[in-house]
């Protein structure tokens, strides 16, 4: 196996958390989720050669991971709607119940109900990245990033107070 071959599938072993919780915050079931990890492996393979080294490879990663994912995601949505007209949500795939806790299924269900970019915004954050580095990710200001994680997290917060108060 050649040398850039190796590197690039150790990298993709160092990094595939970010792979997969991406992938699983923009798809609903697993079929959908296998088909977009292996498009934004895909993706990394074909800009491997041009990663520029003054970026953290986790940002290279999240980048990338994000901007397929949108894509992914809204091309779906498009495909959906002409086929079809009635809410997505009749026609979609349980998943068996994993054994995590209530709240974080929760969360994990409103985030996927954020828009796009809010979306991505808040993995990111909850990945313990900085407002700066979010902002680099994303090509945002970082006023921006954090105008925004502030309005996310009251939206989160009355999603949550909603939920409970049932």
């Amino acid at each position: 196996m050649e040398k850039s071959t190796q590197n690039f599938l150790s990298v993709i072993e160092n990094h595939k958390g970010i792979i997969y919780k991406v992938a699983g915050l923009y798809t609903k079931d697993s079929e959908d989720r296998k088909d977009l990890a292996q498009e934004i492996i895909f993706q990394l393979w074909r800009s491997f050669e041009q990663y520029d080294e003054q970026y953290k490879r986790s940002t290279w990663i999240y980048r990338i991971a994000l901007n397929v994912s949108i894509s992914f995601y809204r091309k779906k949505k498009r495909r959906e709607t002409i086929s079809h007209p009635l809410s997505g949500e009749v026609f979609s795939v349980h998943e068996e119940e994993s054994s995590q806790h209530e709240d974080v299924k929760l969360l994990q269900q409103f985030i996927k109900e954020l828009k796009e970019l809010d979306r991505a915004i808040i993995i990111l954050t909850l990945d313990g990245n900085s407002q700066k580095e979010t902002a680099e990710i994303l090509g945002l200001t970082e006023t921006n990033v954090s105008t925004r994680v502030g309005r996310i997290k009251t939206i989160l917060k009355k999603k949550f107070e909603t939920v409970k108060n049932q």
